[in-house]
This record gives structure tokens, sequence and C-alpha cells, in this order.
């Protein structure tokens, strides 16, 4: 598991994803912290979950408990997660034995990738539309067989930003959140004034905690 990146960055927003952007206050006293939750057995068969509900599997759970040793000194006031299952029980194994409240959020759900949910290995199929979303994410400018858009993606949680962390930097409370690689790709990019074609360019591994503030 790699270690935390602890540097504060600098919060902007590029001019692609400049509409309803989340303003974060900067403060050395204060963290954000992103996580992304454990193994399933989808993950293992590089099938596509998004929306479905598929839940951790023992890989997942261990990682998730490894993650809570390790990060032990990290301190958090309160921690966010979607309400899909292997998120809010990686959010519950990572802060086992600590006093830290965990409350779901549904704009933390995964992005939906409609008709291609449960696809196994969709880059193994070459010219398969889904694809795009992955490898040229700046070509992906509308949905694609009822998947969410981007812009859908980055409304929902650009107003978790800006309803929810963006107060609670405010009072200086230190935060997790625990999600999902599209998600957390859509927040860091928000957070970091990332392109969009940056989009994957900082995915965490499962369990990894990522310093955005």
């Amino acid at each position: 598991m790699k270690n935390v990146k602890a540097t504060p960055h600098d919060l902007c927003a590029s001019d692609a994803l400049a509409a309803g952007r989340a303003v974060l206050p900067q403060r050395r006293d204060i963290m954000l912290y992103i996580t992304r939750h454990g193994q399933t057995d989808w993950n293992v068969l590089h099938k596509l979950q998004g929306s479905n509900d598929i839940p951790l599997n023992d890989e997942g759970r261990k990682m998730a408990v490894r993650a809570n040793e390790e990060y032990a000194k990290l301190h958090f006031d309160i921690c966010f997660c979607s309400p899909l299952s292997r998120s809010k029980e990686t959010a519950e194994l990572m802060l086992k034995g600590r006093d830290v409240p965990i409350i779901e959020d549904k704009r933390l759900m995964e992005m939906n990738f409609g008709e291609y949910e449960g696809i196994e290995n969709s880059f193994s199929i070459p010219g398969h539309p889904i694809n795009v979303l992955f490898k040229e994410p700046e070509k992906y400018t509308s949905s694609v067989g009822g998947a969410e858009s981007f812009e859908e993606l980055f409304a929902r949680t650009g107003d978790f930003l800006n309803s929810v962390i963006d107060p609670l930097l405010e009072q200086k409370k230190d935060i997790l959140i625990v999600g999902h690689g599209a998600v957390n790709g859509s927040i860091i990019c928000r957070i970091k004034g990332l392109p969009i074609e940056k989009f994957w360019s900082e995915c965490l591994g499962q369990c990894e905690i990522k310093r955005l503030v």
C-alpha cells in the first residue's frame, strides 16, 4: 500500500470543470482525505461494477483491516461513504475501534455505466463504446449505452463538495471520503483543477488514502 500523500495542493478549477465547482478553503490545520473501497470479486474479474451493489470479498476486507492499522495515526472527525456496500463496509472496517461517525451519501455512488455494467474485460473488445471513457476521457462528451455523463457525475459530486465538505472544512474538521474509482476521480479533478484528459491520472489503489487538503 502506498504512503499518504501529505502535501497540500493549490485549490483551483480548470476551465472545463468550472461550472458548479467547489471552492474549498486552504488551511494547514485541516485535512481532507479520500480513499477507494477494497477488492470485490468483480474487481478480480475486471467487470464494470458501476451502480451494482457488489460486496467486498475476503481479500477486500483484509485490505480494509490492514488500512485500519496502517493509517491509525491519521485523525478523522467524520467519514462520508457511498451507500454501496463495498464502500460502506470498507469505511466501517477502516475506522473500526474509532469514534468516527460514518455518513452515507448517494452522491458518492460510483458512476453509472448503463447497459455496460457487468461487462468483463471491455479493453479486450476492440472498439467497445465504453472504452473511450477510460482511454480517452476528453472524448467522452455524451452518454453511451445509457451510461452517466461526466457532466452528470461532476454535477452531483460538485454539489456534495459545495454543500457538505466546504462547510465542514470551514469548521476545521478532518474528513475522510470512502468512494469509488470514477467518483474519486471527479473529486480529485475538481480540487486539484485537473483537465478532463487527466481524469484517471491519480487513480487510487484500493484502501490507499490520499490527502487532498
